[in-house]
């Protein structure tokens, strides 16, 4: 009774064994973002996508699991020999994703590895045809290059290369001292360039500003003469003005009753004064005769100031 229980329990356990490895086999979800390739007894079937599948058990097999997502990947450094014979070390970052997993499972072995080693091959490929200086000076296009030639080359294989980044070049140290030189020789042409260029541009600025300042000069001495032309012009005119005003008063003066007696002795006191200076300042005189007369000589001038009136 004990064995056929035991054997009961067992047959039990056996059977809920296998309907829980029939429901394992059977039942699949696929994550988001990922593809499962399924094999029929040994060919491929169909490619799962993300959610929940049924499989028919013991025949059915998931063979491959890919993600969709972008991968990266890292491409070990190579020796690469430059157009102008100079090897250099390149280390660079790969970007790939699948796209068919189909492709992916059966079109190569392991595609990883497979662009990884194209990414090499294709990039020792595209710096044999670039200088050493243009390794440095034109990083992308050399990217656009490989980047191109990958994707052409794994499209068989159900992936897409995205994107390729130089990440570092390795030089040899007798490059590395000849560059350093290169650099310091252009630094020094450089600032040589710049102090030249500002010792002419400062003889420049003080060429202009003793220009400006002669302009500047020939202005103000322009200013002031006309300034002085023109008080002087108006110094005249008041000169004038003022010497016609004191006739006019002078000769209304000389209408007036007694003004004929009046001018006569300033006359008079005038000649006297004025023959005192000449004897001061000479030791001999020659005169005409009149002249000694004070009265003639006042009289004169009266008949001069009359006949000037009429």
């Amino acid at each position: 009774m004990d064995l056929f229980s035991d054997f009961g329990s067992w047959f039990a356990g056996g059977i809920a064994l296998a309907v829980i490895i029939v429901i394992f086999k059977t039942a699949r979800i696929v994550p988001q973002k990922s593809n499962f390739v399924v094999e029929r007894l040994g060919k491929y079937s169909r490619t799962l996508d993300s959610g929940f599948h049924l499989l028919i058990p013991f025949i059915d097999k998931v063979a491959y699991t890919h993600t969709l997502k972008e991968e990266v990947i890292d491409v070990a450094q190579q020796a690469c020999i430059t157009k102008d014979n100079i090897q250099v070390g390149i280390d660079g970052v790969m970007y790939i994703q699948v796209i068919d997993a189909h492709k992916a499972s059966y079109g190569v072995d392991n595609y990883r590895n497979a662009a990884s080693q194209l990414a090499q091959t294709t990039m020792r490929s595209v710096i044999g045809q670039t200088d050493l200086d243009k390794t440095f000076e034109e990083r992308a296009k050399i990217n656009e290059e490989v980047v191109r030639a990958l994707d052409e080359a794994a499209a068989p294989w159900g992936i897409k290369v995205l994107r390729y980044e130089v990440s570092d070049i390795e030089l040899p140290n007798s490059i590395k001292d000849a560059l350093e030189q290169q650099m310091r020789a252009e630094r020094e042409r450089r600032a040589a360039i710049a102090k030249s260029e500002g010792e002419r541009q400062a003889m420049i600025n003080v060429s202009e500003g003793q220009k400006q300042e002669v302009i500047n000069l020939s202005e103000g001495e322009k200013l002031k003469q006309i300034n002085e032309a023109e008080g002087r012009a108006e110094e005249i005119q008041l000169i004038a003005i003022a010497t016609a005003e004191g006739l006019r008063k002078i000769a209304e003066a000389i209408q007036t009753p007694g003004g004929k007696d009046a001018v006569s002795l300033r006359i008079a006191e005038q000649y006297v004064k004025e023959f005192g200076n000449l004897a001061k300042t000479n030791n001999t005189l020659i005169l005409p005769a009149e002249l000694s007369n004070v009265g003639g000589a006042v009289a004169g001038l009266a008949e001069v100031l009359k006949h000037g009136k009429s």
